[in-house]
C-alpha cells in the first residue's frame, strides 16, 4: 500500500523515473504488484507521454500470467487523457473490449468526455447507447459527459433531452450539470435561455459558482449584449469571488466583439491591476481587435511585445494576422508572414491556409486560388466547408465554378472532410 501511495503521488506530478523507482523498491522488498499498482505505474508513464513504457507495463502483466483487469486499462485511458494523448485513448478502449475486459461506467464516461471534447456527440451517444445494452448503468458524471458534448455543439435540445432522461433514472442534478445545460444554449446563441437555466438552479437551492458565471458572460458576449455581460462579471464580484483570468478573457471577447477597443483595453489594465499575466488568448483577442478596427500600428505593437517578451504565440496569433492582412490587401505582408512560419515552428492549419486563399480570392484573383489551394493539399493539409466557400467566391465564370466544383467533388472521395459541394 506504501509503495502505491509513492507511485501515484510522483505519478501525479510527473515524476515517472521517482514512480519507476518505487515500483523496483516494491519489487526488491519481495511485494506482489496488485493491479492498482499497475495501474498507477500506467498512469504515470501515459502522463508524461511514455507510451512504450506503459506498454511494456502490460507486457509484464502477461509474462507474469496476468490479465489486466478494467482498473489496469481505465488508468491506462485516464493517463492518455491526461497525457492528451485520445486517439491512443480510444484504441485502447477498442483493445480493451477484444481482449473481453467488461468497459465499466468510468470507462464510457471518458471516451464520451473524449469524443464530447472532439465536437462528436453522435459518437458520444452512440457510446451512451452502447453502456445501456451492456447493462452498464450510467451515472451523473455520465449524463453530464453526454449534456457537455451536446452544449459543445450548441445542440440544446438534444442536451434538454439528456437531463431529462437523467431526471427520469432517479439522478439528481447537481451545478455541473445544470453548467453544462446553459453552456448548450450559449453555445446555441440562446442567452436568455441560459439565464433560465441560471435561475432554475438557484431556485433548486444551487450555488452558481465561478464556472456558471463565466457560462453567462458568454452567453452574453457571444449574443453581443456586452451589457449584460459586464453586469453578470460585476455579479460575480458582488458575490465574493474573485474573476479568473478565463473570467476577463471572456468579458474581454464581448467587448472585442463589438469593436469596443477603449473597453478592451481597460479590460487588459484591470487585469494587471488584479495581479493576472495575460495569456496568449487574451493577446490573441487583442490583435484581432486592433486589427478589426484598422489599428495597425497597434496590432504590430501587440506582436513584438509577444515575440520579444515572455508571451507565447501559437498558430492562431499568426492566423489573425494572416486574415487581417489579407482583408486589407496588404497580400506581400500576408506572404512575408505565412512563409515565415516555419522558422517560428508552426505549421499551416486549415485557418491559415483559407485565410491566406481568401486574401485572393476577394480579389477575384482565380488562378492565384488554384494555386495556393493545391499547395495546401500537397502540403497535407486538408480542406474544410470554409476553405470550399472561399474558393468558390473566387469564381467569376460559370466555367470556373464548373472546374472548382468538380475537382471538389473529386477530392471529396479521398478526402477526410465534409465539402459542401
Amino acid at each position: 500500500m506504501c509503495y502505491n501511495l509513492l507511485i501515484d503521488a510522483y505519478g501525479h506530478m510527473s515524476q515517472y523515473k521517482n514512480a519507476e523507482s518505487a515500483y523496483l523498491e516494491l519489487q526488491k522488498a519481495r511485494c506482489v504488484p496488485t493491479d492498482d499498482t499497475y495501474a498507477l505505474l500506467l498512469r504515470a508513464y501515459c502522463t508524461s507521454g511514455l507510451l512504450d513504457k506503459a506498454e511494456a507495463v502490460l507486457a509484464e502483466m502477461r509474462k507474469y500470467g496476468l490479465t489486466p483487469s478494467v482498473v489496469v486499462y481505465n488508468a491506462y485511458i485516464d493517463g492518455l487523457m491526461k497525457g492528451r494523448n485520445t486517439q491512443k485513448a480510444v484504441e485502447i478502449f477498442q483493445r480493451m473490449k477484444r481482449d473481453q475486459c467488461q468497459p465499466s461506467t468510468d470507462t464510457y464516461t471518458m471516451l464520451i468526455n473524449i469524443h464530447g471534447k472532439a465536437r462528436r456527440s453522435y459518437m458520444a451517444l452512440k457510446l451512451f447507447n452502447e453502456m445501456r445494452t451492456q447493462k452498464c448503468e450510467p451515472n451523473i458524471c455520465t449524463y453530464t459527459a453526454l449534456i457537455n458534448a451536446f452544449a459543445r455543439e450548441g445542440l440544446c435540445e438534444k442536451a434538454e433531452e439528456v437531463f431529462e432522461k437523467m431526471q427520469e433514472d432517479g439522478h439528481e442534478p447537481d451545478v455541473y450539470t445544470y453548467n453544462a445545460l446553459m453552456e448548450a444554449y450559449s453555445r446555441a446563441g440562446f442567452p436568455y435561455g441560459a439565464a433560465e437555466i441560471f435561475s432554475l438552479m438557484q431556485h433548486m437551492g444551487y450555488e452558481p459558482d465561478r464556472a456558471s458565471y463565466n457560462i453567462m458572460v458568454d452567453a452574453y458576449g457571444r449574443a453581443g449584449l456586452h451589457e449584460d455581460a459586464r453586469s453578470v462579471f460585476e455579479e460575480l464580484k458582488r458575490q465574493g469571488m474573485t474573476p479568473t483570468m478565463k473570467s476577463h478573457m471572456l468579458l474581454l471577447s464581448a467587448y472585442s466583439k463589438i469593436g469596443n477597443i477603449a473597453k478592451c483595453e481597460e479590460i487588459v489594465n484591470q487585469m494587471h491591476k488584479s495581479g493576472l499575466t495575460p495569456d496568449t488568448f487574451v493577446l490573441n483577442s487583442m490583435l484581432n481587435s486592433y486589427g478589426r478596427m484598422g489599428y495597425f500600428t497597434k496590432m504590430e505593437e501587440v506582436l513584438t511585445a509577444m515575440e520579444k517578451g515572455s508571451y507565447e504565440t501559437d498558430i492562431s496569433t499568426y492566423n489573425i494576422l494572416i486574415n487581417v492582412y489579407g482583408r486589407a490587401g496588404f497580400c506581400e505582408k500576408m506572404e512575408e508572414l505565412f512563409h515565415s512560419l516555419p522558422s517560428k515552428n508552426l505549421t499551416p492549419d486549415v485557418v491559415t491556409w483559407t485565410s491566406r486563399l481568401g486574401a485572393y480570392s476577394r480579389k477575384k484573383m482565380y488562378n492565384r486560388s488554384i494555386e495556393i489551394f493545391e499547395e495546401m493539399i500537397d502540403a497535407g493539409c486538408y480542406p474544410d466547408g470554409g476553405t470550399a466557400k472561399v474558393l468558390l467566391s473566387a469564381c467569376s465564370s460559370d466555367d470556373q465554378i464548373e472546374q472548382v466544383t468538380t475537382m471538389l467533388r473529386t477530392m471529396h472521395k479521398d478526402l477526410p472532410t465534409a465539402l459542401p459541394v
